[in-house]
């Protein structure tokens, strides 16, 4: 089973950690990315500003969610969901849940999710910090789901 979701409303942690669980699965790994207070040469950052591409975000989440299915076969439930607008230091961007037979698996499969989103979800950050703001420097360009979708 997959959950993806793009929003403006915080996260659900609680809801998404009580649905991955299933009982086929002894394994559940989640990741959550949260807002912190700089970047490589950008203390004091104050906020991120969370941009996407809405009608292309939640199909990639999908997709990406599919592949990760395909690449470990077991996996029970996966969950996806980032956040978009203005967040504060301190604040989930984002959410990656996987529930696995065994822990490896769910490690493995979190780790290359997050990895994957980030390289082809188009949602972009800008970072506000106490000297000006900009876009993130770990801004690039997407990639497409299928080109990373071979095995692990």
């Amino acid at each position: 089973m997959i959950w993806v979701e793009v929003s403006r409303d915080p996260l659900p942690l609680v809801d998404v950690a009580a649905w991955a669980i299933d009982p086929a699965c002894g394994g559940l790994n989640i990741f959550c990315g949260t807002v912190r207070d700089h970047s490589d040469g950008r203390p004091g950052v104050v906020c991120l500003e969370y941009e996407a591409y809405t009608e292309q975000v939640e199909p990639r989440l999908a997709a990406l969610a599919e592949a990760a299915c395909s690449r470990w076969p077991g996996l029970g439930r996966v969950a996806l969901l980032h956040r978009v607008g203005t967040l504060a230091v301190g604040e989930m961007s984002v959410v990656v849940a996987v529930s696995a037979p065994h822990r490896r698996e769910a490690f493995e499969a979190s780790s290359w999710c997050i990895d994957t989103l980030k390289a082809t979800v188009p949602i972009w950050k800008r970072e506000v910090w106490e000297g000006g703001s900009d876009w993130g420097l770990c801004t690039h360009d997407l990639t497409e789901v299928a080109d990373l979708a071979e095995g692990p």
